[in-house]
């Protein structure tokens, strides 16, 4: 195995180097969990909020980091999604199952996403997100779901790929 050379490193994000190649790395995690839920009505729920890095509010499924902080370091990926599915929505889901996993963006990082789908997910908190985190939740009936992602990005909201990739995984589209 080539050796690792650390060029950077923040808080949150390190820049380091293999063969002459540079990429970003976590400190404190290698790896994301995202989260597709479906209610029993057949709602998907994503979630709303401004990113920082593209400047602008970015529709998703709920998303969060492996492990990223020390009270939840050993956390399992199915563990991860329940948590970071009820903080950031309020929903809980008694059912959830993986759909896939695959290097988010292999020449830039070494972060693997792991997709999952949450069934009949009920609400049972306020969700909203975590430390500061400003997240807006959106009920979307499913057979509605392609006419509100076009609607959302005429409106001027990007769209995480990670919606595109579960439903494809579930063989929805």
């Amino acid at each position: 195995m080539p050796d690792t050379i650390s060029h950077f490193e923040g808080r949150y994000l390190s820049l380091c180097e293999i063969d002459d190649w540079e990429f970003a790395t976590r400190p404190n995690s290698t790896a994301v969990v995202g989260i597709l839920a479906m209610t029993p009505e057949n709602e998907v729920i994503l979630v709303e909020q401004f990113r920082r890095p593209v400047q602008a509010r970015v529709l998703e499924m709920c998303a969060g980091l492996v492990g990223d902080e020390p009270e939840f370091a050993g956390e399992s990926l199915v563990d991860t999604a329940r948590r970071e599915l009820l903080e950031e929505t309020g929903y809980t889901s008694e059912s959830i199952t993986p759909l896939l996993s695959s290097p988010t963006s292999a020449g830039m990082t070494d972060e693997i996403t792991h997709l999952f789908f949450a069934e009949n997910a009920t609400k049972s908190g306020p969700g909203g997100g975590v430390g500061g985190e400003d997240i807006t939740t959106h009920l979307v009936p499913f057979s509605d779901l392609a006419s509100f992602l076009k609607k959302s990005q005429r409106n001027g909201l990007l769209i995480d790929f990670k919606i595109h990739a579960a439903l494809a995984a579930l063989n929805l589209m």
